[in-house]
């Protein structure tokens, strides 16, 4: 049966796999451009690091895994196309990545590996860590882990009496355009951890961090349940696509 050069398929082998060395093909071995392509990718990535390349071939470093034995550069450009930018593909949803013939499973899984990667090792440098020395670590963070969602999340900073991160908890997540937030939630967890202070993060996916009168409100409500219970609202930080907006540093608060 014949098989369309450009599809994609997917493979099952194991994860310690090195593909700097495909494996050969049923029919035969591997095209040795496919091979030598992937051998100058790795070789300048290890030369120069990842800002020697462009987010397509970043994309095709990570495709290599999930499909050893095809060139996945269209691919890569496929999925540069439909979400705008490596970022936007790698916190892309499943549901969303599916839609783009040639993605599986396997594909799926190494792009949700590279993220969960990326938002750990910015969380590492937030928590347990003071929030004023670590100021833009916190904002850095807050960018990898929320700044290209589809939807809002909500989520809660809270600290102990010397400022220092004790817990990070998504409270909730939304619609393109709304979150819903419970004042009374957030100030009963923050009594719960033990916390004195928190501050509330939440994005817009539009990229404009710009609040609405509703975000203006729900601070108020919190920032009020606060006061009454002794705790204090540092900020409230909203994060757009490339700047964030603070409301202590705009005078919301």
């Amino acid at each position: 049966m014949s098989r369309d050069p450009h599809t994609f398929a997917e493979s099952t082998l194991p994860f310690l796999l090195d593909e700097a060395e495909p494996v050969p093909l049923p029919s035969g071995t591997t095209p040795s451009y496919i091979a030598d392509h992937r051998k100058r990718l790795r070789l300048r990535f290890t030369e120069g690091g990842a800002a020697a390349m462009p987010d397509y071939e970043m994309l095709e470093l990570v495709l290599f895994r999930a499909i050893p034995r095809r060139d996945v550069k269209p691919l890569a450009r496929a999925l540069m196309d439909r979400f705008g930018d490596f970022n936007r593909v790698l916190t892309a949803p499943a549901e969303r990545l599916r839609d783009v013939p040639g993605v599986g499973e396997a594909v799926i899984t190494e792009l949700k590996i590279v993220e969960a990667s990326a938002h750990r090792m910015a969380r590492a440098r937030v928590l347990e860590q003071n929030v004023v020395s670590s100021w833009d670590a916190l904002l850095d963070y807050c960018h990898t882990t929320m700044a290209h969602r589809e939807t809002e999340q909500f989520r809660v900073l809270y600290l102990d009496r010397k400022n220092v991160v004790i817990a990070d908890e998504e409270q909730a997540r939304g619609t393109v355009d709304h979150v819903p937030v419970y004042p009374r939630e957030v100030a009963k967890r923050a009594l719960e951890l033990n916390a004195s202070a928190l501050i509330l993060v939440h994005n817009h996916p539009s990229g404009d961090p710009t609040p609405s009168q509703g975000d203006i409100a729900m601070t108020d409500q919190i920032n009020a349940a606060c006061q009454a219970l002794g705790l204090t609202l540092h900020d409230h930080l909203i994060i757009g696509k490339s700047r964030e907006l603070s409301f202590r540093s705009e005078g919301y608060l």
